[in-house]
């Protein structure tokens, strides 16, 4: 079953804080008649939704329910704490963990972290979502640790955030039923990944004509024979060297030495008339 026959266009889910764009607009490219899709989605309900074929494909962070899905992990994103700009935080370049003990960080019941121990004071009550979450932050209630993307996508002017070093990381992925992979899931793991449109599916480009052991045709890659730069020229320095009678040439053909107008010639030689004629004196 391939993608073109399950469907006439491309579902992609994506969770909150993660931007597809660039990948779209590759897609839209190279699959003009397949419409790509958009739908966002909760990280916590991506998979399911994954899971009833209700998407073809989905950008979500992991860790997650994988049960019956491939994943692709694409990048790590930092992880940073959000706090209102008047914040002793907000003066220093970043903080640790054991920095913020003594904080009330809010953990919202759609925290992306896996936490084994949430760090800092609890609060009184957990926030529904991230959203509400950074309200209570702006409020003045307390301190929310997310990935950098979520508190991007949240910026407010009263609030700015600072790296927090040692805390856990989000890592964004690639996500889609492992019974499904179809043409055009292989088609956008190829976009995702960074191949060309020619081996979007694995395939390696034919070698050039010409070229040897993946070497540029032409130019410094070429593969030119060692003797290459004599026998261009036939009337080069170099050629004339090996084919005009130099010390070379008696030894490479049997001839005999500085024969055919050699550097000493064969004037004075037995048989080649002695030194030449005997000039008048007078």
């Amino acid at each position: 079953m391939t993608g073109s026959e399950a469907s006439p266009s491309f579902r992609l889910a994506y969770v909150p804080g993660v931007t597809p764009a660039k990948w779209v607009r590759i897609w839209r490219e190279r699959q003009p008649d397949v419409p790509l899709e958009l739908a966002q989605s909760a990280n916590a309900e991506t998979p399911d939704l994954l899971r009833r074929a209700e998407a073809d494909a989905g950008l979500l962070r992991l860790p997650c329910d994988r049960d019956g899905l491939s994943a692709i992990p694409l990048y790590t994103e930092t992880t940073v704490v959000v706090v209102p700009k008047d914040h002793l935080v907000a003066a220093v370049e970043g903080v640790s963990l054991a920095d913020l003990a003594d904080e009330v960080l809010f953990h919202p019941l759609d925290d992306v972290f896996d936490w084994e121990r949430p760090p800092g004071r609890p609060a009184i009550e957990r926030p529904a979502t991230t959203a509400d979450a950074i309200e209570l932050v702006a409020a003045g209630v307390g301190l929310l640790v997310v990935p950098q993307s979520l508190a991007r996508l949240h910026h407010r002017r009263d609030l700015t955030y600072r790296p927090v070093v040692d805390a856990p990381q989000s890592r964004v992925a690639l996500s889609w039923p492992e019974e499904r992979t179809t043409d055009l899931v292989e088609d956008f793991i190829g976009i995702v990944r960074g191949r060309t449109v020619n081996s979007s599916r694995g395939r390696r480009p034919e070698p050039a004509a010409g070229r040897r052991d993946g070497a540029p045709s032409g130019g410094k890659g070429q593969d030119t024979p060692r003797g290459g730069r004599g026998a261009s020229a036939a009337g080069g320095s170099r050629g004339a060297k090996a084919s005009g009678g130099a010390k070379s040439s008696g030894r490479g053909t049997g001839g005999a030495r500085n024969t055919g107008g050699g550097r000493r010639g064969t004037a004075g030689r037995p048989g080649g008339g002695g030194r030449g004629k005997p000039r008048g004196r007078g």
